[in-house]
């Protein structure tokens, strides 16, 4: 069978039912991960009372608006975040499928076409995962940056890419990260200047994107970071540190001072182990969400934003 054997209605279809199963899989992701527990075990399970939830209470998107984003057991109120990273997962599904439709050739393989589709879905519902995790708790998973980087090279052929090609630009990316931004920065100010995990998404990027894709995500992601603190700034005169930060440092201070030697090296070497300084320029971002936003961006985007860019340089 090959691709338009399919009508575009089924694989569009196919593509949002898909996002919205697995964004609801990503709540459990987000929430669990940064705590070290299971995405396995348990299953879903109310937050206040621990009532196992029903499979028809755990319908994407449907079940928030039904219940008017309360628990039916004990009817506590729940994030909005489940319903967004539901829909979000959704969307990026018809994306993905958009994706495959317009790039791959209607005579391919049905298969290859699903091997095509399915990699880039699985990267788009790891950068979701991370994109939340980071903006919450300032720390990317190596599980979906490292993670992703291998599922990036492993498919290059996929994509008409260099295996090989794809592992050095992965290494490289990494690199022009670490070596200024964390290695250098260290030894002149004690402290890294971003955090590892920012150098390991820019592997992930060079693995799937290449260079022209490393450069487009770093403008993105600067000028949108720049973009978000200066507005924050502008509304509220300040930006503050996620809480979840702020407690996990007061939960490794506390281990510290009982003899805990890793917790004591973590705070002198993370860059988030010294509470955030006073001053607008001592503020702290999660630059991972607006990095990943950029990937988002140039995957779905990056053909004709590159062509623009390069009109506008000739003058064409």
């Amino acid at each position: 069978m090959i691709l338009a054997d399919f009508p575009l209605w089924f694989i569009r279809a196919g593509g949002i039912v898909m996002g919205l199963l697995w964004g609801s899989f990503l709540n459990v992701v987000i929430w669990r991960v940064p705590r070290g527990l299971s995405v396995v075990r348990p299953g879903s399970h109310c937050p206040g009372c621990g009532t196992p939830i029903a499979p028809y209470d755990n319908i994407p998107v449907l079940s928030y608006l039904i219940l008017r984003g309360r628990t039916r057991c004990c009817k506590i109120h729940y994030s909005p975040r489940y319903p967004l990273v539901e829909a979000l997962g959704g969307l990026l599904g018809f994306g993905v499928a958009e994706l495959v439709l317009t790039t791959v050739d209607p005579g391919e393989s049905a298969i290859r076409a699903a091997a095509i589709g399915a990699s880039y879905f699985a990267l788009c519902m790891g950068l979701v995962a991370a994109a939340f995790i980071d903006a919450e708790h300032m720390f990317l998973p190596d599980s979906i940056t490292y993670g992703g980087a291998v599922l990036g090279i492993g498919t290059a052929s996929l994509r008409g890419q260099s295996i090989l090609w794809s592992a050095a630009t992965a290494v490289g990316c990494g690199v022009c990260i670490w070596f200024p931004f964390i290695f250098l920065y260290k030894r002149v100010r004690g402290r890294a200047g971003m955090g590892l995990g920012d150098a390991k998404l820019m592997m992930l990027v060079g693995a799937w994107f290449g260079i022209p894709g490393a450069l487009f995500v770093l403008l993105a992601g600067s000028l949108q970071g720049s973009l978000y603190a200066g507005t924050v700034l502008l509304f509220r005169g300040r930006i503050d540190e996620p809480q979840a930060v702020r407690e996990d440092r007061e939960e490794l201070a506390r281990l510290a001072s009982e003899g805990d030697e890793e917790a004591r090296q973590a705070l002198e070497e993370d860059p988030l182990g010294a509470p955030q300084a006073e001053g607008v320029g001592q503020a702290r971002i999660p630059f991972g969400p607006f990095l990943i936003l950029g990937i988002l961006e140039f995957l779905f985007f990056g053909d004709p934003l590159l062509a623009m860019y390069g009109r506008t340089l000739t003058g064409g």
